[in-house]
């Protein structure tokens, strides 16, 4: 597990990550996880809901969650969506795939009859021209120093996009 972000760093910003059934039309979220500023992090499979039934298994090859994981052990919609309101509540949340993640996360809040107390945008609005072209460099290199045994799942990989990201800003602070 990589450490929590150095006191002496910017603020580091909350990350969210989803997998996902698929992408494109009838996809949905199957798994959610976020890092906080604090490095404190949370991840839930999410329970398909009974008219959610797209499955692409290009997608379950890159995540490795199988459609009967999310089924036996997800928690449902609302329960989801009320800790994402909880947590997050307030706070601008970033991810690297907007308009994918918009999409599921929309999915999630509508299937729960809820509203996001959150706003999500792209990971790219924190970074300037230079540092957005470094960013799959610096994502690569905290994919390297957390080693083979970091699991392809959501809150990881948000923990990843967090160290990159604040590895960008520390080259320019």
């Amino acid at each position: 597990m990589l450490p929590p972000p150095s006191p002496r760093r910017r603020a580091a910003p909350t990350i969210l990550d989803i997998e996902a059934s698929g992408f494109g039309r009838g996809s949905y979220p199957i798994e959610i996880g976020f890092v906080l500023p604090d490095g404190k992090g949370w991840c839930t499979l999410v329970r398909p809901e009974p008219d959610w039934q797209h499955w692409d298994a290009a997608a379950e090859a890159l995540h490795h969650i199988p459609r009967e994981l999310a089924l036996q052990h997800g928690r449902s919609a609302r329960e989801v969506a009320a800790t994402l309101n909880e947590r997050l509540r307030g706070q601008i949340v970033y991810c690297d795939g907007w308009a994918h993640d918009y999409a599921w996360l929309a999915r999630l809040f509508d299937a729960a009859d809820m509203t996001p107390a959150f706003r999500l945008d792209h990971l790219r609005s924190l970074l300037d021209d230079d540092a957005a072209q470094r960013l799959p460099g610096a994502r690569q290199q905290a994919v390297a120093e957390a080693g083979p045994q970091q699991r392809h799942r959501a809150s990881t990989d948000a923990r990843l996009l967090q160290q990159a990201v604040l590895r960008l800003q520390a080259r320019v602070d």
